[in-house]
């Protein structure tokens, strides 16, 4: 039986020996490769997780003590370690287990959030909470790394932490960056003076004591005043940064030895004050591709596909398919990325703007064409936007592109500085809808209902990947304030795309097909699913008119007026939640211009709850936004408004 078969829990952990949690970390790591490289998930980052996660869990006691995961996407070990061993199989799967941590899913997960930059935050009120008496003390761990210290909350909750003095232990699980070890006997020595309270008091002492040397020199030390005290603190403590927030700082330690994690975390834990412990793991450890793939490894492998892993090597790569099987549509973020390329070739005002996401957004291709118009902030989605705010002002066209949930972090930035300022800013939000296998932190539900309530933007949504390029050459070419346009994950819709970019005529929408009695208005995604729907309507003999919104803001008032007037019942289509989105937008339109009366309205969308992770296809299905139930429902309006008539 392997070790990790006796591992139900991670109070299993605390009687084996540090060799014994070496090979654990090993079993750990393997069943990861074996298990994700057939399903897919996220790969690389929890890989080198693995002996930092043992170390933890020999060394606390879940769920009494913390772990915080920051990102939540290198917790698979975490999951491993804490009963939910056999079902990693169905990890990001509908029905399985979350790809991030989820409170409801085990005691063992602090937090549910899929966003980055937070742990620290969490921790500082979880433990603050604890002093409190509100829950039971216990130790605190923020495990923080694959880039999450780039958030600016990040930095806020260090400076909260240290002054609040709370004793918290904040792991800086570094992988991305080459950093040399500090080895030896002094490296050794300096971490002692950093943990342990009377040797951390020694600085102060010596601080106060060269003051005090006769004969004058003391005054002289005294008069050096801060310049003094700096010098001291920088000789005894390398981690400059974190000691000036009265952090202590560890580091740095070797993120794959269980050994010297479980020293230098326990004595962390005990030290009684908030301290940093750098760790410096690699991303994609014990897969060679990854491992010594250097940082395009490590990025390549960040997640892996289903069947890209045989034998805990990457997969052969398939023979080319047949020459006369026609090529799938392509993927919304490449459409983008291209056009953008050409939108910046094409005036030289015009820039991108990714937060930590350049493959994610199509902006590597950028990267790659144009770098001196490419701009990386890391994961600072509020600084993005204001980036773009100042370069707006100093002429430019920037173009922010960043997924739509993720640039709710950035709200206040949105609202204060370029709606208000009326800015030229464009949005062009990728993974609009439901996204799929990451689940509620990363739908992009919300974005329709936030953005549309501002004064001053634009918000348009293409129904197909000719129309976004079409899209993004208007939103470049908008000199009357902000734009936005939204675009969902995936392949298109497989249509020609135009040779030359065109205007669209913004606030005006487009009828796609005629008919009688039923309209169905769809916005971005819902456009090619109300076409599908009235295909499902034909089958019952009712041919419906199709139209495409375009704009969610300024709404085609004279569009909508003629829907209403001219048919029975009314149907608005979005990927966006109910509350506050298109199909509000069209309601209030109808109430304003006293036209409610004439038509019955209905509204689909997401409803008022977070939707759980999944294939799209499957997701859909579930919240109604899938051709037979929109037809189902149009054709109980049509009847329940027959009978009202008679």
């Amino acid at each position: 039986m392997s070790l990790l078969e006796t591992i139900s829990g991670p109070s299993d952990l605390h009687d084996l020996s540090d060799k014994e949690l070496q090979a654990l970390a090993q079993e750990v790591r393997e069943l990861i490769i074996d298990t994700i490289g057939e399903i897919g998930g996220h790969f690389g980052a929890n890989l080198g997780t693995c002996e930092l996660a043992v170390a933890l869990h020999s060394l606390l006691d879940s769920p009494r003590d913390k772990v915080l995961w920051d990102v939540g996407h290198q917790a698979y070990p975490h999951k491993i370690l804490t009963g939910r061993r056999d079902r990693l199989g169905t990890i990001r799967k509908y029905g399985g287990l979350a790809p991030f941590c989820s409170i409801p899913e085990s005691e063992h997960d602090i937090m549910g959030a899929g966003h980055a930059s937070t742990s620290v935050s969490y921790a500082v009120g979880i433990k603050e909470a604890m002093r409190q008496g509100l829950e039971p003390d216990g130790k605190v761990v923020a495990v923080i790394g694959d880039g999450a210290l780039t958030g600016g909350v990040a930095f806020e909750a260090l400076h909260n932490a240290g002054g609040l003095d709370v004793p918290i232990v904040i792991v800086l699980n570094d992988n991305g960056m080459s950093i040399a070890p500090n080895v030896g006997a002094l490296s050794r020595y300096f971490n002692r003076i950093r943990l342990q309270p009377d040797l951390y008091r020694a600085r102060e002492v010596v601080e106060s004591g060269l003051t005090k040397i006769p004969a004058g020199i003391g005054e002289r030390f005294e008069r050096l005043g801060p310049q003094l005290k700096e010098s001291i603190k920088a000789f005894w403590a390398p981690g400059l940064f974190f000691e000036e927030l009265d952090l202590a700082y560890v580091g740095v330690v070797d993120g794959h030895d269980v050994s010297a994690l479980r020293a230098t975390i326990g004595e962390a834990l005990n030290a009684d004050r908030p301290v940093v412990v750098h760790v410096k793991t690699v991303k994609g450890k014990g897969f060679a591709p990854a491992e010594e793939g250097g940082l395009e490894g490590m990025e390549k492998w960040h997640a892996a596909k289903p069947a890209s892993i045989v034998d805990r090597k990457a997969a052969p790569k398939r023979p080319a398919g047949d020459a006369t099987v026609s090529a799938p549509p392509p993927q919304y973020t490449t459409v983008f990325g291209k056009a953008l390329v050409e939108e910046c070739r094409r005036d030289r005002r015009v820039v991108g703007i990714t937060a930590a996401m350049n493959s994610g957004t199509g902006l590597n291709l950028l990267q790659q064409e144009l770098p001196e118009r490419y701009y990386d902030v890391g994961i600072a989605e509020q600084h993005a936007v204001l980036f773009a705010a100042g370069l707006a002002l100093g002429g430019m066209k920037p173009v922010a592109a960043i997924y739509s949930t993720f640039l709710q972090r950035a709200y206040d930035q949105i609202v204060h500085d370029v709606c208000l300022q009326k800015l030229g800013v464009v949005f062009a939000m990728d993974r609009a809808g439901l996204v799929g296998d990451d689940g509620p932190t990363h739908h992009g539900a919300f974005d329709i209902a936030y953005m549309r309530c501002l004064p001053n933007i634009v918000l348009m949504a293409p129904r197909d990947e000719a129309m976004l390029v079409d899209m993004l050459r208007t939103a470049v070419t908008w000199e009357e304030g902000p734009i936005a346009l939204r675009y969902p994950r995936g392949e298109g819709e497989g249509v020609p795309m135009p040779s030359q970019p065109r205007e669209v005529e913004v606030g005006r929408g487009e009828v796609l097909g005629e008919g009688e009695r039923v309209a169905l208005l769809g916005y971005g995604f819902g456009v090619p699913l109300a076409l599908r729907t009235a295909a499902k309507l034909r089958e019952h003999d009712l041919e419906v008119t199709v139209a495409d919104a375009r704009f969610a803001k300024p709404l085609d008032a004279e569009l909508i007026a003629m829907l209403a007037a001219e048919h029975d019942v009314l149907m608005t289509i979005e990927d966006g939640v109910l509350q506050g989105g298109f199909g509000s937008a069209v309601g209030e339109h109808l109430v304003d211009r006293d036209l409610a009366g004439q038509v019955r309205l209905l509204r689909a969308g997401l409803p008022d709850r977070y939707v759980t992770h999944g294939k799209p296809a499957l997701l859909h299905k579930e919240v109604g936004l899938a051709p037979d139930a929109l037809a189902e429902r149009v054709l109980e309006a049509v009847a329940g408004r027959s009978r009202a008539l008679v």
